[in-house]
C-alpha cells in the first residue's frame, strides 16, 4: 500500500477534483440554459411587440417596451425608439411631454447602434430620430446634420435593399433639399464647402424604387410620387399618382390627411385647366 497517510491525501485530492469537475459543469449548463432562455425571452417580446405594432396599439407598445429600456438588445432598442417616436406623434401629446419623446427615441436609437451596427433598422430609426430632434434645434442643426442623415439611410438601404421604408426616406431627404429654399441655401453654404443638394429627378428615382419593391406599400409615397412629378411639370403622372393617393385604403390619421390633400391637389390643377 505505501504510504496511507499519501494514499488517503491523494483520494481526497482526487475526490475534490471529480467534484469541482462536476460542479463546474453543473454552472456551465445553467449558464447556457439561461442564456437560451433569456434569448427565447427576448424572441417572445419581439413577436408581441411586432404583433401590437401591426395592430396600431401604440401606446400598448411603447408601455411594453419601455419595461426592458435598460436592455443591451439592438433589436428592442430600435423598435423601442420607433415606440417613443409614434407616441410622441399623437394628438394627445403635449409639446412638452413630445419634445421629451423625441430625444429618448433618439437615445434608445443611437444604443441600437452601438449593439449592432450591422442592423439596418437602427441605422434607419436614427437617421429618423436624427432628423426629429433637428426640429428642437433649429435649421442650422438640420442642415448640419444632413449629411449625417443621409449616410445612415444610404447604409439602411446597403444592408437591405428590400426596405422600401428606407427608400422612401432617401427620397424625402433628396425632395427635401431639391426644393428647400433661398434663405435656408445660404444658411447651408455658410456651413458646408458643399453644401447638401439633390434634385426631383433623384427624388422621383427613389419613390419609383420603393415602390418597385413593395408597392402601395405607404399612401404617402403616392402622394409624393405625384408631387415631384408636379414639380417637374408632367401632370398626366401627377395626376395617376395623386388619384392612386386618394383611392388609397386608409388605415391611419396620416392615410387620411394624404387622402385629403392628394383630392387638394388634383381639384388645384384640374380647375387651372
Amino acid at each position: 500500500m505505501g504510504n496511507p497517510g499519501a494514499f488517503k491525501r491523494s483520494l481526497l485530492f482526487s475526490a475534490l477534483s471529480y467534484l469541482g469537475f462536476e460542479t463546474y459543469q453543473v454552472i456551465s449548463q445553467a449558464a447556457v440554459v439561461h442564456a437560451t432562455a433569456k434569448v427565447f425571452r427576448v424572441e417572445e417580446i419581439l413577436e408581441q411587440a411586432d404583433y401590437l405594432y401591426e395592430s396600431g396599439e401604440t401606446e400598448k407598445l411603447y408601455q411594453l417596451l419601455s419595461q426592458y429600456k435598460e436592455s443591451e438588445d439592438a433589436e428592442l432598442l430600435w423598435r423601442l425608439a420607433r415606440a417613443s417616436r409614434d407616441i410622441a406623434q399623437l394628438s394627445g401629446t403635449s409639446e412638452e411631454e413630445k419634445k421629451l419623446l423625441v430625444y429618448e427615441a433618439l437615445e434608445y436609437a443611437k444604443r441600437a447602434l452601438e449593439k449592432n451596427e450591422s442592423s439596418f433598422a437602427a441605422h434607419k430609426w436614427y437617421a429618423i430620430c436624427i432628423s426629429d430632434v433637428g426640429d428642437y434645434e433649429g435649421i442650422r442643426a438640420k442642415i448640419a446634420n444632413a449629411y449625417k442623415i443621409k449616410e445612415h439611410f444610404e447604409k439602411a438601404i446597403e444592408l437591405n435593399p428590400k426596405d422600401a421604408t428606407a427608400i422612401h426616406l432617401m427620397g424625402i431627404w433628396c425632395y427635401t433639399f431639391a426644393e428647400m429654399p433661398w434663405y435656408q441655401r445660404r444658411i447651408a453654404e455658410m456651413l458646408f464647402a458643399t453644401p447638401p443638394s439633390s434634385t426631383y429627378e433623384e427624388a422621383l428615382g427613389y419613390f419609383h424604387r420603393a415602390e418597385q419593391v413593395d408597392p402601395n406599400f405607404y399612401s404617402k409615397n403616392l402622394l409624393l410620387l405625384g408631387k415631384t412629378y408636379l414639380k417637374l411639370h408632367n401632370k398626366k403622372l401627377a395626376a395617376f399618382w395623386l388619384s392612386k393617393a386618394k383611392d388609397y385604403a386608409a388605415h391611419t390619421e396620416e392615410d387620411k390627411q394624404i387622402q385629403t390633400e392628394a383630392a387638394q391637389l388634383l381639384t388645384g390643377f384640374s380647375d387651372k385647366n
